[in-house]
């Protein structure tokens, strides 16, 4: 049986938030909390596969609209996109 964790969940989940949302490397982060860098590391990593959805999970309402947004805006880009390429090869073209 391992030994109790020396550090709070409390602790862990702040160090982990501080290492999510600073501009600095784990490593960096851990040396100012006075932790192994491996350490913070792991707590990291299993933050982030506890907060990412099952992959055969069902989009939220909010995401569903968000993706139709996306396509939309994505076929409009490409038409445009389309247009320009056209209309650059038109005005290329040597008048003479």
């Amino acid at each position: 049986m391992a030994p109790p964790s020396k550090y709070s969940p409390e602790f862990r989940e702040e160090a982990v938030q501080i290492a999510l949302r600073s501009s600095k490397t784990i490593s960096e982060v851990a040396r100012e909390l006075e932790l192994n860098p491996e350490t913070l590391r792991g707590w990291v990593k299993k933050h982030q596969k506890q907060q990412e959805p099952a992959p055969d999970a069902e989009l939220t309402v909010n995401e569903r609209a968000r993706l139709k947004e996306l396509e939309r805006r994505n076929r409009e880009l490409e038409m445009e996109v389309t247009f320009l390429k056209k209309a650059a090869a038109y005005f290329a073209k040597d008048p003479r």
